[in-house]
């Protein structure tokens, strides 16, 4: 988000809470929210420092149990907005829905290996055990295996002893010797190496080793298109709220002892490592040439994912990214 549309939405936030009387009944925006998850982070942020109600609104957090529960409350209309990946979006949008997408974080996972592995490169995974958090499917497994064959020749879906699984299973598993290599979530891979465990690749390190220079979104707030434009006052105030988290986030390391609890880090180093992970993802812009990148990315990754990925969809739909649509 550039520094000129935060300063857009801050201004529209306040002249809506000028408006806003004592009296007055605020506007209510139904958030889905993980318990653990990093919106419920922001989120915790927003109203221990009232960010909603100087925005004129009043968030009401949704729980929600994963992933697939996001999908389903959103299609359902039980939340007016939450997080999630923007190829949901385009393939959604491909086959005629109208959400949209806000960047909300860049933050990536990475290839994790115990300090004293032999594994220091790509290469070194052929013939190894490979545990890969969450599904075939999964961007970041399809990211790494493209890098692989373009820059060594060699495709980890076939080279390795690969597996599936849950973050934490995985976790368990590379720690207790039964895996020599993990490619997990941001938020395991600050924890593992919080723990000595050593980084091999940055996923964001192989998209740009694809010849992708901007930086690509990962997950951002999705809401309808159609309830955006009806509700234009109420989003620019969630926005505006959730931009001045995300600074208190990146400039306070105080704040990220409240934090502490949401979490659910079990010492200083894990959370002060899930705080570098957290802040090296806060999305500084998403102008025309993070557009364009993301539309390479997803070129990449149609040609390895296909249907099964993005359904029909060739390239990424108009109207997919927000800020996009209406700059």
């Amino acid at each position: 988000m550039t520094i000129a549309r935060r300063a857009l939405l801050a201004s529209a936030a306040s002249a809506l809470a000028a408006k806003a009387g004592s009296s007055q009944t605020l506007p209510r925006l139904r958030l889905g929210v993980l318990r653990f998850g990093t919106v419920s982070w922001e989120l915790d942020v927003i109203r221990r420092h009232g960010l909603d109600t100087a925005a004129g609104i009043m968030i009401a957090p949704v729980p929600l149990a994963g992933s697939q529960a996001t999908q389903v409350a959103m299609q359902a209309g039980n939340v007016d907005i939450t997080a999630q990946d923007w190829l949901w979006v385009a393939r959604q949008r491909a086959v005629g829905a109208d959400w949209t997408f806000v960047p909300f974080s860049n933050a990536t996972g990475a290839v994790i290996v115990p300090a004293d592995s032999p594994i220091h490169s790509l290469p070194d995974l052929r013939g190894r055990r490979l545990g890969v958090a969450g599904s075939p499917i999964d961007k970041s497994w399809l990211i790494l295996r493209a890098y692989a064959m373009r820059r060594f020749g060699f495709d980890p879906d076939r080279a390795t002893q690969k597996s599936f699984g849950a973050p934490p299973l995985l976790a368990q598993e590379l720690a207790a010797g039964r895996l020599d290599a993990v490619l997990t979530f941001w938020p395991f891979a600050a924890k593992a190496e919080a723990h000595g465990m050593r980084r091999v690749l940055a996923v964001e390190e192989a998209v740009e080793g694809l010849g992708i220079k901007a930086t690509v979104p990962v997950v951002g707030y999705v809401f309808s298109e159609a309830w955006a434009r009806a509700h234009r006052n109420l989003l620019q105030g969630f926005l505006a709220a959730a931009a001045k988290a995300q600074s208190i986030l990146a400039s306070s390391d105080a704040e990220w002892d409240a934090l502490r609890p949401l979490t659910g880090a079990a010492n200083d180093a894990e959370l002060a490592a899930l705080r570098d992970y957290y802040r090296r993802g806060i999305p500084r812009r998403f102008g025309p040439e993070e557009q364009h990148a993301a539309e390479t990315l997803f070129a990449v990754l149609v040609n390895i994912g296909g249907e099964a990925l993005v359904g029909p969809a060739k390239t990424i739909p108009s109207g997919t990214f927000w800020l996009a649509a209406s700059t």
